[in-house]
Formats: C-alpha cells, sequence, structure tokens
C-alpha cells in the first residue's frame, strides 16, 4: 500500500466517526502565519490571553509538537444545531448548546488514532482540540478543508462554518491535500454587523474586541465603553457566522452530544436573571458554558442588563 492508500482509508475511518471532512497537510514549519502572529500579538489583539504570546514557536512548527512529525491530519466536525434559543432570551452562542466539544472530539481522535495503528501500523502522535498552541484554522486551510474567511473563520462553500477544528500531528508520511481558493469576494457582511467592530480589517480580528473574549476569556469587568454592545450575547457570539451568505448552506449535525438541554432553549430573560447556581450546574452540567462558572455568567448577565 502506499501513501495515498493510507490517507484514503484514514479519510474514510474520519467520516465513519462523523467527520465533515478530513485533510492532509505536510507537518512543517508556517512560514506565512509566522509575520501575521507576530503582528497581531504586538499590537496586544489577545487582550488578557496572555497564553497566545506563549510557546511561539511550537504554534508555528509541528515538529516541536509531535517528535518526527511528518503529516498534520486536520478534521471538522459539524455543530449547528436543529433548534435555536428561545428569542426572548439572553444568547449563548450554538457551539455550546450540547455536551463540550473537547471530549466529544478528543473521544472520536483517540479513536481515529487507534485506527491507524490497527490498521496501518504504529504511529507517534498526538491529537489536539483546541488545547495546545495550535494553529487549527490555518492547518485546515492548508489541507484544503476552506478558506479563511474576512471575519477569520474557516468557510466551506459547501457547509458554511459551523464546525468545530481538531487535528492529528503523526510521525506518518502520506498523500498532502492543496489549499482551496478564497470565496469572499467583495462581501463585508461580517465586518458591517460586528456589534463591537472586532474584525479591525478583512481578516483581522482584535481579540481584545470581541464579544466572545469579553463573555469567556476576559476575566477582570467588561469595560464599560461596550456597554450597550453586546447584542444580548451572554457567552460567546455567533453575529459574523449568523451574516454570513456561506452559512446558508449549514446543516443540522448528527451528533447526539451536540443536542441542546430542551430546558436551554426554553428559557427566558426572566429565567435566566433568576438563575440560580443549582439550575446553572443542572442546565450546563458537561457544557462549555462551565468555562464561565456561575459567576462569570452572572456577570455577563448583569452587564446586559444594566
Amino acid at each position: 500500500m502506499n501513501r495515498r492508500d493510507y490517507s484514503n482509508m484514514i479519510k474514510t475511518e474520519a467520516k465513519r466517526l462523523g467527520f465533515l471532512s478530513c485533510g492532509i497537510s505536510k507537518a512543517e514549519f508556517l512560514e506565512a502565519e509566522a509575520p501575521r502572529l507576530e503582528k497581531w500579538l504586538n499590537k496586544n489583539m489577545q487582550g488578557e490571553m496572555g497564553y497566545m504570546a506563549n510557546h511561539f514557536d511550537k504554534r508555528l512548527d509541528p515538529t516541536k509538537l509531535v517528535d518526527g512529525a511528518k503529516s498534520v491530519v486536520s478534521l471538522i466536525l459539524n455543530y449547528y444545531p436543529s433548534k435555536i434559543q428561545n428569542p426572548d432570551s439572553f444568547k449563548i452562542s450554538k457551539y455550546a448548546y450540547g455536551t463540550d466539544y473537547h471530549f466529544v472530539i478528543k473521544d472520536k481522535l483517540k479513536q481515529l488514532l487507534a485506527y491507524i495503528e490497527n490498521e496501518i501500523g504504529e504511529v507517534n502522535g498526538r491529537a489536539f482540540v483546541d488545547s495546545a498552541p495550535v494553529l487549527d484554522k490555518a492547518w485546515a486551510a492548508r489541507s484544503g478543508l476552506g478558506w479563511m474567511g474576512k471575519h477569520s473563520n474557516l468557510l466551506t462553500k459547501e457547509v458554511g462554518s459551523f464546525y468545530f477544528i481538531a487535528e492529528l500531528i503523526i510521525d506518518m508520511d502520506l498523500e498532502y491535500d492543496t489549499p482551496t481558493t478564497d470565496h469572499c469576494g467583495t462581501c463585508t457582511a461580517c465586518i458591517d454587523a460586528c456589534p463591537t467592530q472586532a474584525i479591525v480589517e478583512p481578516y483581522v480580528v482584535d481579540g481584545s474586541k470581541c464579544i466572545s473574549y469579553f463573555t469567556i476569556e476576559l476575566k477582570n469587568e467588561i469595560p464599560t465603553e461596550f456597554k450597550g454592545q453586546l447584542d444580548e450575547w451572554m457567552f460567546g457570539c455567533d453575529v459574523c457566522q449568523d451574516v454570513c451568505p456561506w452559512n446558508r448552506f449549514s446543516k443540522p449535525h448528527s451528533e447526539p452530544l451536540f443536542e441542546a438541554n430542551s430546558e436551554l432553549l426554553k428559557m427566558s430573560y426572566k429565567d435566566w436573571e433568576e438563575l440560580t447556581e443549582e439550575v446553572f450546574k443542572k442546565v450546563f452540567k458537561n457544557s462549555a458554558v462551565k468555562r464561565t462558572k456561575y459567576s462569570g455568567l452572572q456577570r455577563n448577565i448583569s452587564f446586559l442588563k444594566k
């Protein structure tokens, strides 16, 4: 068997595990991304996300994460829901409706790695789900899974952008895919719609102005100058994705673990304002929303209410 056969086997198994698609790129230094990342950090667009400045070399070079790395296997998993929240409610980003994606995807990646070892041979590799210094979107774009939109999310013509990105970095030579072309054209829908003007120029997001940053990453108080600009988002934000014309092709996911808690979808403004810690723990038992803790969600709701 050759590299093409092995690559096809991996892609077929990825599909069986529920991934939307799988692309493969050569594990090498991300030369084009290095100056972009450096410029972004120099402008302090990471805000208080200090970890973004850590491990600069590892972010750009997968061989520093996995000894002898030869291939980056990128995968995307749909999370677009079939039902959304009650419109008379503070809003939660759609990716956080169901079980925390870290657990769901990590489990699938472990299964894929086990399949490679059982069917192809011993491999040294690691699974990554948004929890290590890996530039997920850059690798997914390199492997032809989509292009980087003006809102800096990965986009595909077939299904838009409502999906998670993950990788396996392995020491196996495979057949590499090629990047696709950019299809944003002259559209500026995401730039025009961003409530806090966080998309400071096409393809560049100032993280320190993003609603997701304020409601999830920021541990201090939300700056008062953004009062009235959070568009009722209490956890994350989907505005730039919701307005993107390519997302009219989004289709509901088929992952049972991403199904929303029915209680969450029904809750109203009043329910959220009266939220107790007990209800918080019940509704968000295995959810990514636990990242903000009860106190963080309370802070966000208070900021939106005032």
